[in-house]
Protein backbone atom coordinates (compact mmCIF):
# COMPACT_ATOMS: atom_id res chain seq x y z
CA UNK A 1 0.00 0.00 0.00
CA UNK A 2 1.35 3.33 -1.30
CA UNK A 3 1.94 6.12 1.54
CA UNK A 4 3.52 9.49 2.34
CA UNK A 5 5.84 9.94 4.75
CA UNK A 6 6.95 13.37 5.99
CA UNK A 7 9.94 13.69 8.04
CA UNK A 8 12.42 16.22 9.38
CA UNK A 9 16.15 16.01 10.74
CA UNK A 10 16.74 13.75 8.07
CA UNK A 11 20.06 15.35 6.76
CA UNK A 12 22.18 13.90 8.97
CA UNK A 13 22.66 11.61 12.12
CA UNK A 14 20.01 9.35 13.85
CA UNK A 15 17.52 10.87 10.99
CA UNK A 16 19.86 10.01 8.28
CA UNK A 17 20.51 6.42 8.65
CA UNK A 18 16.15 6.34 9.60
CA UNK A 19 15.54 7.71 6.19
CA UNK A 20 17.81 5.22 4.68
CA UNK A 21 15.96 2.27 6.43
CA UNK A 22 12.63 3.10 5.91
CA UNK A 23 13.45 3.73 2.53
CA UNK A 24 14.80 -0.14 2.00
CA UNK A 25 11.71 -1.24 4.85
CA UNK A 26 9.11 -0.12 2.86
CA UNK A 27 9.50 0.82 -0.76
CA UNK A 28 6.13 1.63 -1.09
CA UNK A 29 6.72 4.68 0.95
CA UNK A 30 7.13 7.98 -0.40
CA UNK A 31 9.41 9.54 1.86
CA UNK A 32 8.90 13.42 1.98
CA UNK A 33 11.76 14.96 3.97
CA UNK A 34 11.88 18.33 5.20
CA UNK A 35 14.90 20.37 4.88
CA UNK A 36 16.27 24.19 4.87
CA UNK A 37 16.95 25.01 0.67
CA UNK A 38 20.49 24.40 0.92
CA UNK A 39 20.29 20.90 1.64
CA UNK A 40 16.86 19.62 0.47
CA UNK A 41 17.66 18.96 -3.15
CA UNK A 42 20.99 17.01 -2.71
CA UNK A 43 19.72 15.24 0.04
CA UNK A 44 16.57 13.84 -1.70
CA UNK A 45 18.53 13.29 -4.62
CA UNK A 46 21.05 11.03 -2.25
CA UNK A 47 17.86 9.19 -0.86
CA UNK A 48 16.43 8.45 -3.67
CA UNK A 49 18.59 6.99 -5.78
CA UNK A 50 18.06 3.92 -7.46
CA UNK A 51 14.12 4.71 -8.01
CA UNK A 52 13.41 5.16 -4.70
CA UNK A 53 10.36 7.52 -3.75
CA UNK A 54 11.90 10.66 -2.38
CA UNK A 55 10.66 14.87 -2.59
CA UNK A 56 11.56 17.61 -0.26
CA UNK A 57 9.79 20.69 0.73
CA UNK A 58 11.96 23.89 1.98
CA UNK A 59 11.53 25.04 5.55
CA UNK A 60 13.39 26.45 8.11
CA UNK A 61 11.87 25.29 11.53
CA UNK A 62 13.50 27.91 13.32
CA UNK A 63 10.38 29.46 11.93
CA UNK A 64 7.17 29.20 12.52
CA UNK A 65 6.15 31.12 9.37
CA UNK A 66 8.58 28.52 7.41
CA UNK A 67 6.73 25.63 9.05
CA UNK A 68 3.48 27.04 7.94
CA UNK A 69 4.62 27.95 4.49
CA UNK A 70 5.77 23.63 4.20
CA UNK A 71 2.78 22.31 5.94
CA UNK A 72 0.62 24.22 3.42
CA UNK A 73 2.94 23.08 0.28
CA UNK A 74 2.83 19.35 1.29
CA UNK A 75 -1.09 19.94 1.81
CA UNK A 76 -1.43 21.45 -1.81
CA UNK A 77 0.49 18.25 -3.16
CA UNK A 78 -1.71 15.39 -1.50
CA UNK A 79 -4.80 17.44 -2.29
CA UNK A 80 -3.78 17.43 -6.09
CA UNK A 81 -2.65 13.69 -5.73
CA UNK A 82 0.94 14.34 -6.52
CA UNK A 83 1.64 12.39 -3.10
CA UNK A 84 -0.02 9.00 -1.82
CA UNK A 85 -2.12 8.98 1.53
CA UNK A 86 -0.45 10.33 4.50
CA UNK A 87 0.19 7.94 7.05
CA UNK A 88 3.43 8.83 8.55
CA UNK A 89 5.10 11.88 10.34
CA UNK A 90 8.56 11.77 12.27
CA UNK A 91 9.45 14.88 13.93
CA UNK A 92 13.13 14.14 14.37
CA UNK A 93 14.60 17.12 13.76
CA UNK A 94 16.13 19.41 17.36
CA UNK A 95 18.56 21.84 18.70
CA UNK A 96 21.09 22.11 21.72
CA UNK A 97 22.07 25.95 22.24
CA UNK A 98 25.05 26.94 23.95
CA UNK A 99 22.37 29.37 25.67
CA UNK A 100 19.16 30.03 26.78
CA UNK A 101 19.21 33.46 25.01
CA UNK A 102 19.06 32.45 21.21
CA UNK A 103 15.32 33.85 19.59
CA UNK A 104 13.78 32.99 16.43
CA UNK A 105 12.31 35.47 13.90
CA UNK A 106 8.83 35.00 16.32
CA UNK A 107 10.15 36.18 19.42
CA UNK A 108 10.01 32.38 20.56
CA UNK A 109 13.58 30.57 22.49
CA UNK A 110 15.31 29.00 19.40
CA UNK A 111 15.13 25.52 21.12
CA UNK A 112 11.66 25.28 22.06
CA UNK A 113 10.70 26.58 18.82
CA UNK A 114 12.20 23.96 16.87
CA UNK A 115 12.21 21.08 19.35
CA UNK A 116 8.66 22.06 20.14
CA UNK A 117 6.24 24.36 18.41
CA UNK A 118 7.49 23.21 15.23
CA UNK A 119 6.42 19.65 15.45
CA UNK A 120 3.41 20.98 17.24
CA UNK A 121 2.25 23.13 14.18
CA UNK A 122 3.37 20.30 11.71
CA UNK A 123 0.86 17.88 13.47
CA UNK A 124 -1.94 20.35 13.57
CA UNK A 125 -1.65 21.67 10.21
CA UNK A 126 -1.56 17.74 8.82
CA UNK A 127 -4.05 16.50 10.92
CA UNK A 128 -6.44 16.62 8.89
CA UNK A 129 -4.87 15.06 5.49
CA UNK A 130 -3.17 11.85 7.53
CA UNK A 131 -5.24 8.49 5.99
CA UNK A 132 -5.52 6.12 8.99
CA UNK A 133 -4.32 4.41 10.18
CA UNK A 134 -1.25 7.01 10.30
CA UNK A 135 1.68 7.15 13.35
CA UNK A 136 3.32 10.81 14.79
CA UNK A 137 6.81 9.87 15.86
CA UNK A 138 8.75 12.88 17.55
CA UNK A 139 12.10 12.01 18.84
CA UNK A 140 12.54 12.43 22.63
CA UNK A 141 15.46 12.01 25.09
CA UNK A 142 16.25 10.41 27.78
CA UNK A 143 17.62 13.52 29.04
CA UNK A 144 14.13 14.09 30.34
CA UNK A 145 14.66 12.03 33.07
CA UNK A 146 17.70 13.88 34.83
CA UNK A 147 19.08 11.78 36.66
CA UNK A 148 22.78 10.34 36.49
CA UNK A 149 21.71 6.96 35.28
CA UNK A 150 20.23 8.51 32.03
CA UNK A 151 22.37 11.06 31.16
CA UNK A 152 25.89 10.46 32.95
CA UNK A 153 25.81 13.65 34.18
CA UNK A 154 26.75 15.30 30.92
CA UNK A 155 23.26 17.43 30.33
CA UNK A 156 21.33 18.85 33.23
CA UNK A 157 17.78 17.79 33.95
CA UNK A 158 14.62 20.00 33.11
CA UNK A 159 13.73 22.48 34.82
CA UNK A 160 9.73 23.16 34.21
CA UNK A 161 8.33 26.14 33.99
CA UNK A 162 5.26 27.61 32.75
CA UNK A 163 4.81 27.61 29.21
CA UNK A 164 4.75 31.51 28.57
CA UNK A 165 8.27 31.34 30.32
CA UNK A 166 9.65 28.42 28.43
CA UNK A 167 8.76 29.40 25.24
CA UNK A 168 11.12 33.13 25.83
CA UNK A 169 14.51 33.49 26.13
CA UNK A 170 16.11 33.66 29.81
CA UNK A 171 13.86 30.64 31.20
CA UNK A 172 16.91 29.59 33.21
CA UNK A 173 19.35 30.75 35.87
CA UNK A 174 22.53 32.04 34.24
CA UNK A 175 20.82 32.08 30.57
CA UNK A 176 24.04 33.06 28.93
CA UNK A 177 25.63 29.68 29.71
CA UNK A 178 26.04 26.76 28.31
CA UNK A 179 24.00 24.91 31.10
CA UNK A 180 21.48 26.88 30.54
CA UNK A 181 21.22 26.03 26.85
CA UNK A 182 21.19 21.97 27.88
CA UNK A 183 18.58 22.98 30.57
CA UNK A 184 16.34 24.48 27.33
CA UNK A 185 17.03 21.37 25.52
CA UNK A 186 16.45 18.50 28.10
CA UNK A 187 12.99 21.11 29.06
CA UNK A 188 12.16 20.88 25.79
CA UNK A 189 12.11 17.03 25.67
CA UNK A 190 10.00 17.06 28.71
CA UNK A 191 7.52 18.75 26.80
CA UNK A 192 7.79 16.56 23.82
CA UNK A 193 6.58 13.43 26.33
CA UNK A 194 3.94 15.93 27.48
CA UNK A 195 2.06 16.86 24.16
CA UNK A 196 2.70 12.76 22.88
CA UNK A 197 0.26 12.21 25.79
CA UNK A 198 -1.84 15.39 25.28
CA UNK A 199 -2.01 13.99 21.21
CA UNK A 200 -3.05 10.77 22.48
CA UNK A 201 -6.17 12.25 23.69
CA UNK A 202 -6.66 14.55 21.14
CA UNK A 203 -6.31 13.47 17.91
CA UNK A 204 -8.82 11.07 16.05
CA UNK A 205 -8.98 7.35 16.07
CA UNK A 206 -6.64 6.04 13.66
CA UNK A 207 -3.74 8.51 14.13
CA UNK A 208 -1.16 7.51 17.02
CA UNK A 209 1.39 9.84 18.49
CA UNK A 210 4.26 7.83 19.98
CA UNK A 211 7.70 9.83 21.24
CA UNK A 212 11.40 8.18 20.72
CA UNK A 213 14.24 8.00 22.76
CA UNK A 214 17.03 6.98 20.84
CA UNK A 215 19.33 6.77 23.82
CA UNK A 216 22.92 8.14 23.99
CA UNK A 217 24.38 8.46 19.71
CA UNK A 218 27.57 9.87 20.01
CA UNK A 219 29.22 11.50 16.44
CA UNK A 220 25.59 12.99 15.74
CA UNK A 221 25.12 16.67 14.72
CA UNK A 222 23.55 18.04 17.60
CA UNK A 223 26.42 19.44 19.43
CA UNK A 224 27.34 21.57 16.26
CA UNK A 225 26.31 24.97 18.24
CA UNK A 226 28.96 23.81 21.36
CA UNK A 227 32.10 25.19 21.92
CA UNK A 228 35.25 23.79 19.68
CA UNK A 229 35.90 21.45 22.86
CA UNK A 230 32.53 19.98 22.83
CA UNK A 231 32.06 19.60 19.10
CA UNK A 232 35.71 17.73 19.23
CA UNK A 233 34.05 15.41 21.97
CA UNK A 234 31.33 14.24 20.62
CA UNK A 235 33.10 13.41 16.90
CA UNK A 236 36.32 12.19 18.11
CA UNK A 237 36.05 11.19 22.16
CA UNK A 238 32.55 10.07 22.66
CA UNK A 239 32.06 7.90 19.71
CA UNK A 240 33.98 5.16 21.50
CA UNK A 241 31.22 5.03 23.74
CA UNK A 242 28.81 3.21 21.16
CA UNK A 243 30.73 0.07 21.71
CA UNK A 244 29.52 0.36 25.26
CA UNK A 245 26.18 -0.48 26.59
CA UNK A 246 25.87 3.26 27.71
CA UNK A 247 25.34 4.75 23.85
CA UNK A 248 23.72 3.40 21.03
CA UNK A 249 25.11 3.70 17.48
CA UNK A 250 23.74 6.03 14.59
CA UNK A 251 22.66 3.09 12.62
CA UNK A 252 20.79 1.22 15.28
CA UNK A 253 19.14 4.54 16.60
CA UNK A 254 18.20 5.15 13.08
CA UNK A 255 16.94 1.24 12.61
CA UNK A 256 14.77 1.57 15.16
CA UNK A 257 13.32 5.13 14.40
CA UNK A 258 12.30 3.41 11.60
CA UNK A 259 10.91 0.87 13.01
CA UNK A 260 8.92 3.05 15.19
CA UNK A 261 7.40 4.87 12.17
CA UNK A 262 6.74 1.51 9.92
CA UNK A 263 4.74 0.32 12.76
CA UNK A 264 7.33 -2.65 13.43
CA UNK A 265 7.80 -1.81 17.28
CA UNK A 266 4.20 -2.27 18.97
CA UNK A 267 3.86 0.67 20.50
CA UNK A 268 0.16 2.50 21.31
CA UNK A 269 -1.03 6.13 21.05
CA UNK A 270 0.65 7.88 23.33
CA UNK A 271 3.49 5.46 23.99
CA UNK A 272 7.15 6.30 25.01
CA UNK A 273 9.60 4.04 22.49
CA UNK A 274 12.97 3.59 24.37
CA UNK A 275 15.80 2.55 21.69
CA UNK A 276 13.78 -0.86 20.26
CA UNK A 277 11.07 -1.65 23.00
CA UNK A 278 8.00 0.08 25.08
CA UNK A 279 8.76 1.16 28.47
CA UNK A 280 7.59 4.19 30.93
CA UNK A 281 8.77 8.10 30.68
CA UNK A 282 9.92 9.79 33.99
CA UNK A 283 7.14 10.07 36.50
CA UNK A 284 7.44 13.82 36.02
CA UNK A 285 6.86 13.14 32.18
CA UNK A 286 3.24 12.68 33.76
CA UNK A 287 1.10 15.24 34.51
CA UNK A 288 -2.55 15.64 32.67
CA UNK A 289 -2.93 19.62 34.10
CA UNK A 290 0.49 19.97 32.68
CA UNK A 291 -0.29 18.67 29.37
CA UNK A 292 -3.35 20.36 29.29
CA UNK A 293 -1.86 23.69 29.81
CA UNK A 294 0.96 23.03 28.05
CA UNK A 295 -1.33 22.29 24.92
CA UNK A 296 -2.96 25.40 25.56
CA UNK A 297 -0.15 27.47 25.69
CA UNK A 298 1.47 26.09 21.89
CA UNK A 299 -2.54 26.20 20.46
CA UNK A 300 -2.01 30.11 21.47
CA UNK A 301 1.30 30.30 20.69
CA UNK A 302 1.15 28.82 16.93
CA UNK A 303 -2.44 29.60 16.66
CA UNK A 304 -1.63 32.95 13.85
CA UNK A 305 0.46 30.55 12.03
CA UNK A 306 -2.28 27.08 12.10
CA UNK A 307 -4.68 28.77 9.43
Amino acid sequence: MQSTTVMTGASRGIGRAAAEHILRSSPDTHLLVVARAAVGPRLAAELGSGGRAVSYVPADLGSLASVRSAAAEIGDRLERGELPPLRGFVGNAGVQYTDALTEGPEGFESTFTVNVLANHLFVRLLQERFAAPARIVITSSDTHFGDFRHNMGMVPGPAWRSPEVLARTGAFPRPHSTSAGRTAYSTSKLAVLHLVHEYARRLPAGIDAVAYNPGFVPGTGLARNAGPASRFAMRRVLPLLALTPFATGRDAAGRNLADVALGGIAAPTGSYVDRDRTARSSEESYDPRRERELWEAVEEFTAAYAV
